[in-house]
């Protein structure tokens, strides 16, 4: 899935930065997303689009 087709900017930069191999921004955006989670100021569908680029984007596919 590439990064134009998320809806939440958080995981379209999670995506970007996974595909650059950048692991410090792409572990940085996964705590602020579950924080927001956690504290049920998302509605769940940032963190189900999460789950579905960490599936789906491999770590430093543009290397």
């Amino acid at each position: 899935m590439a990064a134009a087709q998320y809806k939440h900017q958080s995981v379209k930069d999670y995506v970007a930065a996974k595909r650059r191999g950048d692991r410090a921004t792409t572990d940085r955006i996964v705590r602020e997303v579950t924080a927001r989670f956690d504290t049920r100021t998302t509605d769940g569908s940032e963190a189900a689009e999460l789950l579905d680029a960490t599936m789906a984007v491999r770590f430093g596919e543009d290397l």
